[in-house]
């Protein structure tokens, strides 16, 4: 039987999951469906509520390169049930991940959101599209200051949810500089408040 994990789980990585005691759980995993090779709805609002991601490739000689992607919410646009596409920004034109498209499509996404302490592990394929304005246009993100490249366009293959087991809590500063806003209009209603209350005993 082929399972989606075994994208990851590979002999090799089974014989270890057998020999420190976990391979019977997920064993049980695959024989209850295992890993989603479709992207679901609450997958989909993950992904497109997400404001950064870490994407893996790997040249021909399986040497690995993680970078960072980041955007306003909705820069990771979900095409379809098994279709993620972004818009690559220009950087510092080293051109590592391009080139290891190139030679080697397998691709990982990486996306966490520290403040709900949950993340997604996505295994597929991605290749580049270049000199496609209609394409750029139609994922750019309106009013976002950065310089458009190409298009890469991620094809799913597995994807696995993991356990929010030592994710730290973190929240974007846009988050804390709008709850700090809404507590200190807070505090300047019950200041108020307290005034109207003091004016009043004070009469009396």
């Amino acid at each position: 039987m082929h399972y989606a994990s075994d994208i990851a789980f590979t002999p090799v990585v089974k014989a270890i999951q057998q020999r420190k005691g976990s391979r019977e759980a997920y064993a049980q995993v695959e024989q209850n469906g295992g890993w989603n090779t479709r992207i679901t709805e609450d997958a989909k609002a993950f992904i497109e509520a997400q404001t950064s991601v870490f994407l893996a490739t790997a040249n021909s000689l399986g040497q690995p390169y993680v970078q960072h992607r980041g955007g306003p919410q909705g820069f990771l646009r979900v095409l379809d049930d098994q279709s993620i596409a972004f818009v690559d920004y220009a950087g510092n034109q080293q051109f590592i991940t391009l080139g290891n498209l190139q030679e080697n499509p397998q691709t990982y996404l990486f996306l966490i959101d520290y403040s709900q302490r949950r993340r997604l592990k996505i295994w597929g394929t991605a290749q580049v599209v270049e000199d496609d304005p209609e394409m750029v246009a139609q994922l750019m993100p309106k009013q976002y200051n950065a310089h458009p490249a190409q298009v890469i366009v991620f094809k799913v293959s597995a994807i696995d949810a993991n356990c929010p087991q030592h994710i730290p809590r973190r929240f974007e500063a846009s988050d804390v500089e709008r709850l700090l806003a809404e507590r200190d209009e807070r505090i300047q209603e019950l200041e108020l408040q307290v005034r109207a209350l003091q004016s009043l005993f004070k009469q009396l």
